[in-house]
């Protein structure tokens, strides 16, 4: 399959089923195609409109035949809610900095990556990756991406956060966090600095990849509101009905 993008023809593929990593005894497919060129950066906005994520210098979408489970979704920065929970899990990080790098991995992100691994996915393929896999999650990239560092008052990193930046928000690729410090809500907090470092830069959006209904791990994902997901073509308000069966 391939679309013509401003000059340059854009190759699809689709892979070969692999175990699928949120839902037991299924099996995943995806379709995918490789970010290069001096349009890079323009093919991922396109694709990220269209409920594409990105990993390394490929832009991918689930095609699986047989279920639809995974669900792109954003928050909308513009019109974000906040609550009382929000509000506590800012306030219990308080002490937190933050500075934003160029995408350049360093030991003591792995270290705190490689905790964070063991703690919370240890049977996972990620809890095997080595130093050199790291850097390659974090540096191969043809697009605009920043790596969010997060320390606490003593300077000690808790959690880093890797980030596309979009023409319409941020996207986050992936988060990790310190595994001993769970009565911050890192996750949750780090989601909130985006939402709030968007609005800062008057971008409507932050791309939260997939949601999957039946997997708890990402249950967290629709409490942030005003939240859309992808369905058949166009992005639609999520509303906690939906929450039972999204695709109704």
């Amino acid at each position: 399959m391939t679309v013509n993008q401003r000059r340059q023809t854009q190759h699809y593929f689709i892979t070969a089923p692999m175990p699928c990593p949120y839902l037991p005894g299924r099996f995943e497919r995806k379709l995918v195609t490789e970010l290069r060129g001096p349009e890079a950066n323009n093919i991922h906005n396109v694709l990220s409109r269209a409920g594409f994520r990105r990993s390394h210098s490929i832009a991918y979408l689930p095609a699986c035949s047989e279920c639809d489970a995974c669900i792109p979704v954003r928050v909308n920065a513009k019109d974000f809610k906040d609550s009382r929970n929000f509000r506590r899990n800012r306030a219990t990080n308080a002490d937190l900095t933050r500075q934003i790098f160029a995408a350049s991995a360093t030991q003591e992100q792995f270290r705190l990556f490689s905790d964070y691994q063991a703690a919370r996915h240890g049977d996972g393929d990620m809890a095997r990756m080595d130093a050199r896999d790291y850097r390659a999650m974090m540096e191969d990239t043809t697009v605009e991406t920043s790596i969010f560092e997060y320390r606490n008052a003593d300077n000690r990193l808790i959690a880093v956060a890797l980030v596309d930046g979009l023409s319409d928000g941020l996207s986050a690729v992936y988060s990790f966090f310190d595994p001993r410090e769970e009565r911050r809500s890192l996750g949750t907090y780090i989601v909130l600095d985006l939402v709030a470092e968007a609005a800062r830069m008057n971008l409507p959006f932050v791309y939260l990849g997939y949601w999957v209904r039946d997997c708890r791990k990402m249950s967290y994902k629709t409490r942030f509101k005003p939240l859309e997901y992808f369905r058949e073509g166009q992005w639609v308000q999520h509303t906690p009905d939906e929450d039972a069966n999204p695709s109704d």
